[in-house]
């Protein structure tokens, strides 16, 4: 993405193509460039191997249209998380090569490319595991982040310690897994149970599901920090993206 196009552009200097003005210009808004309302950072990508991530939330919707707008400018695939159907409408109306994951709300303008396909039967994944029906939505924002991010990933729902059995039955494939995610609302308990099973990390997400006393993921919240299993590092309540990032990042100092 940005190191390719970077690569690309030394590359038209070293070999007499582009004059170092031209390519000064080019170069003008990095790091970041001044919306006014946003200080974009077009540097991520060279730090983090991805553009910024548009979170959408408290943003109106012509807000997100120019931060996707200008972000893929430079980049051949950006996405917005927490997106509503009003704001993907008119992110399609103004860039045509746009997706809308809506179990996930994430947006993905794939400009010059297709839109990634969920990669199955690949030796090194990451494994989304949720408790519950009600959890898919948290579950479905980490995995399409995931599929986004260029990590392999596969999914394993409503499988929470209600019906152990559901998860024990599936066990290899847990034992295969690269990284797992485990999302649950409720009490939490998944995390501390897949942590105990297996070898790899396991990144806890609590979410928002339960009733009264769950204090709307402060419950499970409280339960996945307080693991005894060893190994299991927990993000914050409904924080799928959070967790397929990180796992991401994972997955990449693995090779």
């Amino acid at each position: 993405m940005m190191n390719d196009r970077l690569r690309q552009l030394l590359e038209e200097v070293r070999a007499g193509r582009m004059d170092t003005d031209e390519a000064l210009s080019r170069l003008q808004d990095l790091p970041y460039q001044d919306l006014g309302y946003a200080m974009l950072d077009h540097h991520r990508g060279l730090r983090k191997g991805f553009p910024e991530v548009v979170f959408c939330p408290g943003k109106t919707s012509a807000q997100v249209v120019e931060l996707l707008s200008e972000l893929s400018r430079r980049n051949d695939r950006v996405m917005a998380t927490r997106a509503d159907e009003a704001t993907f409408e008119a992110v399609r109306e103004a860039i045509p090569e746009t997706t809308y994951y809506s179990q996930a709300r994430i947006i993905l303008v794939h400009r010059g490319q297709q839109e990634p396909e969920p990669a199955t039967g690949a030796e090194h994944y990451v494994l989304v595991v949720s408790a519950g029906t009600s959890d898919m939505a948290v579950a479905e924002e980490a995995a399409v982040t995931l599929e986004v991010l260029g990590s392999s990933v596969e999914r394993l729902y409503d499988v929470g310690v209600a019906g152990l059995h559901r998860l024990l039955d599936r066990r290899e494939r847990l034992f295969r897994a690269k990284v797992i995610i485990a999302v649950a609302g409720m009490e939490g308990a998944l995390a501390s149970v897949v942590g105990g099973l297996v070898s790899c990390p396991v990144i806890a997400v609590p979410t928002s599901v339960g009733y009264g006393a769950s204090f709307n993921g402060l419950a499970p919240l409280l339960t996945m920090l307080n693991s005894c299993a060893p190994g299991v590092a927990v993000v914050n309540v409904d924080n799928g993206f959070g967790a397929a990032y990180f796992a991401h990042s994972v997955m990449r100092l693995m090779g």
